[in-house]
């Protein structure tokens, strides 16, 4: 997949902020930021596949959209698109990189959880509170996905270009 070779890890982060304050739910939120900062050539129905993931998946409650997101662009960087078995070393390596993101999450969150009904369970879904940890969530796990994706890649941060000395 041809993506950007430089990617500025916190206009990541800002991107899937504003796409959750202006509409998206956290999932789409996080896939539209990566299509967008990476520059990828890919139909918005991409975005689209991650519409039923919002919501703890479908408004259930389980795992955080955000998580979802980031999982899901994981595996359209790292994952297969032709049945290979288990032992397919594309897999397992998307696998991993999935389960680091998993575990960095939990722990991001300082609420050791992924289930959307526990980061979730003291705000009432109506309270600016709510929403307001909704947005720092997408926002950390957009910058984290991206994180993953750059240094897979062999990608250069843009936050680590020194400026030329004048």
């Amino acid at each position: 997949m041809e993506t950007k070779k430089s990617i500025n890890i916190n206009k990541v982060r800002t991107s899937a902020e504003n796409y959750f304050l202006n509409g998206f739910f956290c999932c789409e939120a996080v896939v539209a930021s990566i299509i967008d900062n990476f520059e990828l050539d890919v139909p918005k129905e991409v975005i689209a596949m991650s519409s039923g993931m919002a919501v703890g998946v479908g408004n259930s409650g389980c795992m955080c959209g955000a998580l979802n997101g980031g999982i899901m662009t994981l595996g359209m960087f790292f994952g297969r698109s032709e049945p290979a078995g288990p032992l397919d070393p594309k897999v397992a390596k998307c696998m991993m990189l999935t389960h680091e993101l998993h575990d960095w999450f939990k722990s991001a969150t300082k609420k050791n959880a992924v289930c959307c009904r526990v980061l979730t369970r003291e705000f009432d879904t109506a309270k600016a509170e709510h929403k307001e940890q909704c947005q720092y969530f997408t926002g950390i796990c957009a910058a984290k996905t991206a994180d993953i994706i750059v240094r897979e890649l062999g990608l250069i941060k843009e936050e680590d270009i020194l400026e030329p000395a004048l």
